[in-house]
């Protein structure tokens, strides 16, 4: 089983703003000076994608089942 972990929140205490956006600096923005969800920093290095979640697998095993179907006994009680 993995789980996913969150990436360091070096980038979440930058502060965000159209002037250090990859578009805005290279005249890509359609936008009026407003911070939007595509925002990507411009760095050196050029457009770069966002970092994903890494996957950390679990070495415990799993004690219960997550989910089990019901017996036929069970069913059949649902129905009657």
């Amino acid at each position: 089983m993995a789980v996913a972990v969150a990436p360091a929140k070096e980038q979440s205490r930058r502060k965000v703003s159209c002037e250090t956006c990859f578009f805005h600096c290279n005249l890509l923005c359609a936008l009026d000076k407003t911070p939007c969800a595509t925002y990507r920093p411009n760095t050196p290095e050029g457009l770069r994608p966002p970092r994903q979640m890494r996957l950390v697998f679990r070495q415990e095993p799993r004690t219960h089942v997550a989910f089990a179907f019901p017996s036929a006994q069970e069913q059949a009680a649902r129905f009657r």
